[in-house]
C-alpha cells in the first residue's frame, strides 16, 4: 500500500469538505549540550546574536581561561533540527577561599562562612556569565520557538546537567539561578515558568548604565554638560594624575606584562570582601588573543612602571567595562580609579558608542561621571526542599546586599 499516496487523498478529502482545514506540522524541538567550544555548531555564529559574549571568540577565551571553580556549559536549542536558541551554562564550585576574601571583621567572616558552608557550599548551575554584569546567557528565535518553550527546554537541559555532574563528579547541584535582567526584559513575562519550576524572583545591585547623549560629539562637550562642582572635580582629578601615562597595550605588551596585570587585578578583587571567583591569570591575553581589537586593555604607568589598568570590551552599540586594578597604596594619591572611570566614558564618547556599562559596585563614584542605576533581577532556588527558600534568600542578601548610597547629579 502507497501510504504517501493514501495520506494525500485524506488531505484532499478534508480540504473539500472544510475550505479553511489548513495540516499542521509540529516541529520537534530539542536541545543538544556541549561541553567544549570547538564542538559547536557552525550555526551558533550564524544566530542574529547582538552580543559579543555569546559569540565564540569569546567563549574560545572564557573556556581555555576560566576561573579553577567555573565550566561553561553551551545549550543549543533546535526546531526540526534548526538552531534556534542558545544558552550559557556554567557550573560554579563554591570554594570558601575564593568567596570569602578580605574583610575587617572577622566575626562577620567566620558566620558568613558556617552559612555558606551550610546552604551553598558545593556545586551550583546559573544560566549565564557570572564574571560580567548583566543577561549574557541567552538567546532564541523568537519567530521560531517561544519564550516559554525555550526556557522548558533550558529546564531539561539543567536536569540532564544535574543527572551528568551527579555521575562524572560525584557532586550534587544545590544552587540554579538565571542571572541578570533589567525590570524591562521579557524574561519577566515567564512568571508561571519561574513559579512551577520554584524559582523566586530576587533583586540584585544595579547596573550603572552611562547613556552617551547626541550632542556629546568630544570629550570637552562632555566634561562642559557638567556643573561647577563637577567640573572642579574633573580638573583636579586630571591634575593629581599628571605623572602618569595611559597607553594601550598591545597583545605582546599583555603577554609581557601578564604577571603585572594579574597582580594589580588581585589587590582589587581581593578587596571586595565577598567574590565568587578568582580570574585565571591568562584571562586577559587569552580576551586579546581571542577578540583582537574589540578586546582593549589600557596601562597607567608612573616612571615607566605599571601601576594600574582597565579593560574595555566593544559590544556593537555598547562599550563594556571589564575588569581593572592598580596599587592600593597610590589609588588615593592619583585619584587612579575616578581617572580610569572617566577615561572609559572619553572613550565610549569619542567612538559614538549608545552606552556605557559601567557594571555594578561602586555605584556612588560611577553615577558622579553620569552613570544611571538600573535595578536588575535574577531568579534562583536551592535543590533540597528541606531548606526554605527564605533561607536562601538571607544568604543572597549576605553575599550581594542592596546597599544604600546617594546618586550623585553631575550635569547642569
Amino acid at each position: 500500500m502507497d501510504g504517501t499516496k493514501n495520506f494525500d487523498e485524506f488531505l484532499t478529502h478534508l480540504k473539500a469538505e472544510n475550505r479553511n482545514f489548513q495540516p499542521l506540522f509540529f516541529a520537534l524541538i530539542d536541545f543538544k549540550i556541549y561541553n567544549s567550544v570547538t564542538d559547536l555548531p557552525q550555526a551558533w555564529d550564524e544566530l542574529p546574536v547582538n552580543d559579543i559574549f555569546l559569540n565564540k571568540p569569546f567563549l574560545k577565551a572564557l573556556e581555555d581561561s576560566s576561573p579553577a571553580n567555573i565550566s561553561s556549559y553551551f545549550l543549543g536549542v533546535f526546531s526540526s533540527e534548526i538552531l534556534v536558541g542558545i544558552a550559557i551554562i556554567q557550573r560554579v564550585e563554591m570554594y570558601l577561599d575564593d568567596v570569602f576574601r578580605k574583610t575587617s571583621n572577622q566575626f562577620f567572616k567566620r558566620c558568613g562562612k558556617i552559612l555558606i558552608s551550610k546552604i551553598v557550599k558545593g556545586n551550583a548551575l546559573i544560566v549565564g556569565n557570572l564574571m560580567h554584569t548583566g543577561q549574557h546567557g541567552l538567546y532564541f528565535n523568537s519567530e521560531a520557538i517561544t519564550q516559554d518553550e525555550f526556557l522548558h527546554i533550558i529546564s531539561k537541559g539543567i536536569n540532564e546537567l544535574t543527572q551528568t555532574i551527579k555521575q562524572q563528579f560525584g557532586k550534587k547541584i544545590r544552587i540554579i539561578g538565571f542571572k541578570d535582567y533589567f525590570e524591562t526584559d521579557d524574561i519577566h513575562l515567564s512568571e508561571a515558568f519561574f513559579r512551577n519550576q520554584k524559582l523566586y524572583k530576587a533583586q540584585a545591585q544595579p547596573n550603572m548604565i552611562f547613556e552617551v547623549r547626541n550632542d556629546w560629539k568630544s570629550s570637552d562637550d562632555y566634561i562642559a554638560s557638567f556643573n561647577k562642582k563637577y567640573r572642579r572635580r574633573y580638573k583636579t582629578a586630571r591634575k593629581k594624575s599628571n605623572e602618569i601615562q595611559c597607553k594601550e597595550l598591545s597583545l605582546d605588551e599583555v603577554n609581557k606584562f601578564s604577571n603585572s596585570l594579574y597582580e594589580l587585578y588581585v589587590n582589587v578583587s581581593d578587596n571586595a570582601g565577598v567574590n565568587s571567583f578568582k580570574l585565571h591569570s591568562d584571562h586577559f591575553y587569552n580576551l586579546k588573543f581571542q577578540l583582537k581589537e574589540r578586546f582593549k586593555l589600557f596601562g597607567y604607568f608612573l616612571n615607566d612602571e605599571l601601576v594600574g589598568f582597565y579593560t574595555l570590551i566593544l559590544n556593537n552599540t555598547k562599550l563594556e567595562t571589564y575588569f581593572l586594578g592598580y596599587k592600593q597604596d597610590l589609588q588615593h594619591q592619583y585619584q587612579m580609579y575616578l581617572n580610569m572611570l572617566f577615561d572609559m566614558a572619553f572613550f565610549g564618547i569619542q567612538h559614538q558608542y549608545k552606552q556605557v556599562i559601567f557594571a555594578r559596585t561602586a555605584m556612588e563614584i560611577k553615577s558622579s561621571v553620569g552613570a544611571k542605576p538600573r535595578n536588575m533581577h535574577i531568579y534562583l532556588k536551592h535543590t533540597n526542599n528541606v531548606i526554605a527558600n527564605t533561607v536562601l534568600k538571607l544568604v543572597v542578601k549576605y553575599a550581594n546586599p542592596i546597599r544604600e548610597w546617594d546618586e550623585r547629579h553631575p550635569f547642569k
